[in-house]
């Protein structure tokens, strides 16, 4: 396990912090020329906050193998005197959906009605935020201003903006020889975010599987990668210097891409959807929050891995893993959540999975776990390797 992680999974500090900084500046500036073209007269629409939220593996020190894909939060700012409403979807769904209702001070069905036009759909009688109206004009907005950042970026690097139905736009940087030493073209997963307060925001579902028809255009999911890296910052606080519970996850993550290699369709796609990065992460951070976290010192490594595959396989067993803040009071009180995330319902993250399929991903799980060697040394191999798809 040392040697797979060293060898395969384990990230050079020096790589990762000369693409994380890369990444920032190309990103500045396409936002700064997407929100000053925001900023042009024209009808009530949305516009760029100006800001920009890094989330996901490669801020939270839990990536593996090669620093070229990242996700970047840009939250968007609706016409004055709207504010968004978000309450649980009442009808078809993914688990834990949510619709964005818009509340108007005055005046809402003369005044903001291009705004309506342009962005809303009716549901129940009522106007909601659309994310597939959102979606469609953040990646329009963003093409328009690319050529202009295009031209101001040539020294760095080449740009170009890439998007597919219902998923949010790539930015595709591939960097200039003499500009950057670690010549990697890397893959930027921008995302618009509708803000809530408290550093939670309101992100368009993405669909399920590559063939999936796009989720309804009411629906909205729940971001609140802010909390997680909060609860992480915590658990660095609290857990012992050379605690390995990221290593841990690291080498999970690890062995299920491993293991996917000999799977054949259609589990091969139910197995990582099923031990998706976000269900790992949880499962890791409900094992953390049981304690005692003076038992995650490196020196116990193995038996911590160990623990967090029985735990994980119980859960796929029993067909039910928690989402971590949805209705959960018994979080630490250094992560701030607001009120109607602790009065939420409690979600199930397994609840989309048949039982066939989640108890042969426990036995898939187990049985990765048992021959963890020969999977290492037989799925390693180069001929082996499939390119794992662009998220």
């Amino acid at each position: 396990l040392e040697s797979f992680y060293a060898r395969q999974l384990r990230l050079s500090p020096h790589v990762l912090g000369h693409s994380k900084a890369h990444v920032g500046r190309v990103v500045a500036e396409l936002v700064r020329a997407a929100k000053a073209q925001g900023l042009q007269p024209g009808p009530l629409t949305l516009s760029l906050r100006g800001d920009f939220v890094r989330i996901g593996s490669a801020y939270e020190q839990h990536k593996v193998r090669s620093p070229d894909c990242f996700d970047i939060l840009v939250p968007l700012r609706l016409p004055p005197h709207l504010e968004p409403q978000p309450r649980w979807a009442d009808g078809p769904g993914p688990c834990g959906a949510f619709v964005c209702g818009l509340r108007a001070r005055a005046g809402w069905p003369r005044r903001y009605r291009p705004f309506a036009e342009g962005f809303c759909v009716e549901l129940q009688g009522r106007s909601h935020l659309s994310s597939g109206l959102v979606l469609r004009w953040f990646q329009g907005h963003l093409q328009r201003c690319l050529g202009a950042v295009r031209y101001r970026l040539q020294e760095r690097c080449r740009i170009s903006l890439s998007a597919c139905p219902g998923h949010p736009p790539t930015l595709r940087i591939v960097p200039c020889s003499d500009y950057v030493c670690c010549h990697i073209s890397m893959a930027v997963r921008l995302i618009p975010a509708i803000p809530l307060g408290d550093a939670v925001y309101l992100t368009a579902l993405p669909p399920e599987g590559p063939q999936a028809t796009p989720a309804p255009e009411a629906l909205w999911g729940l971001n609140a990668s802010r909390q997680e890296q909060r609860l992480l910052s915590w658990l660095k606080e609290q857990a012992p210097a050379s605690s390995c519970h990221l290593k841990c996850l690291q080498i999970l993550k690890g062995l299920r891409d491993l293991r996917g290699q000999g799977l054949e369709e259609p589990f091969c796609s139910q197995w990582g959807r099923v031990l998706s990065s976000y269900v790992l992460k949880t499962a890791l951070f409900s094992l953390l929050l049981q304690g005692p976290l003076e038992a995650w010192d490196e020196r116990f490594l193995v038996e911590r891995l160990e623990d967090l595959v029985l735990y994980l396989r119980d859960c796929l067993r029993k067909q039910v893993l928690m989402h971590l803040f949805l209705g959960n009071a018994s979080l630490p009180e250094a992560v701030v959540l607001p009120r109607f995330l602790k009065e939420a319902a409690p979600v199930n993250l397994l609840a989309a999975f048949d039982g066939p399929t989640l108890d042969l991903a426990a036995f898939q799980l187990i049985n990765t776990w048992i021959q963890a060697p020969h999977v290492i040394r037989m799925y390693s191999n180069p001929r082996y390797l499939r390119p794992l798809p662009t998220p």
